[in-house]
């Protein structure tokens, strides 16, 4: 039987969770190697592909006319319907130690996310998200904060040996207090329960599976979400703002609006 769409969180949160168990006996003390990019930053261990096959294997045991396609081995974007998945999001600092890392899965259906899960397995925190049914924190409703841009904590991501991004950079420095943890997933959830005030993405270092579930729990979380100077979503577009509504307004309009709505 297919499940309904409120039955995802009951049948695939409990396999989530079971990377946990795999995961923590490693945390901090794994060896690493570099991947085959030129990005010095991206690391990789076994366990990302072990947790990757993990759950490729368990959700197509529970659905298997859903496709799946993950950081590691990849899959077809362009599926009708299909988990889209990082297996260690902020694999840098879980080989250090360091609890700004998440397992993170989107499922998308026709372009479109509908149920999301960002699971903080250090401190066995699970954030999820179903279209329309807000977001949760271990079962628990959360919310985004309604502070607004003055002070606020912003997360962001881009070049800033770009030029361009370095000037935006600077202007929002003038307005709120950037911050950057390393880990989008993290930085994400954090938005959701009202701890910062949004994320800022222009020219990321990350791909799809790095921020789709993430903006879905955002916005199931009271926030908004909406590519750079336009009003509305395609988490394809890797440019966008996912920020309480407060602080979505001071950037977009007015006089002085860092990234205008064209």
């Amino acid at each position: 039987m297919q499940p309904t769409e409120t039955s995802y969180s009951k049948i695939v949160l409990p396999v989530i969770r079971r990377t946990r168990e795999m995961l923590l006996p490693y945390y901090g003390k794994v060896e690493f190697k570099s991947k085959q990019s030129d990005k010095r930053f991206e690391l990789v261990t076994k366990l990302d592909s072990e947790v990757e096959l993990f759950l490729k294997t368990e959700f197509s045991k529970r659905f298997p006319d859903i496709s799946f396609t993950g950081e590691e081995t990849g899959g077809d974007h362009k599926a009708e319907k299909f988990w889209l998945v990082d297996p260690i999001d902020g694999t840098a600092h879980f080989i250090r130690g360091i609890p700004f890392c998440t397992t993170m899965v989107a499922l998308i259906d026709s372009n479109e996310v509908v149920f999301s899960a960002i699971y903080d397995f250090v401190n066995d925190v699970m954030y999820s998200a179903e279209k329309g049914q807000g977001a949760l924190a271990n079962e628990k409703p959360i919310h985004v904060s309604n502070r607004p841009l003055e002070g606020a904590y912003m997360a962001y991501e881009t070049h800033l040996d770009k030029e361009e991004n370095f000037r935006w950079f600077l202007k929002l420095r003038e307005k709120c207090i950037p911050i950057s943890i390393g880990c989008s997933g993290f930085e994400f959830h954090l938005i959701a329960s009202g701890r910062l005030e949004g994320r800022i993405c222009i020219d990321p270092h990350g791909k799809d599976y790095d921020f789709a579930a993430g903006t879905f729990l955002v916005r199931e979380a009271g926030g908004i979400v909406a590519n750079i100077g336009q009003k509305t979503y395609d988490y394809k577009n890797l440019e966008f703002l996912a920020v309480n509504p407060n602080v979505f307004n001071e950037l977009t309009t007015g006089t002085d609006a860092i990234f205008p709505i064209l």
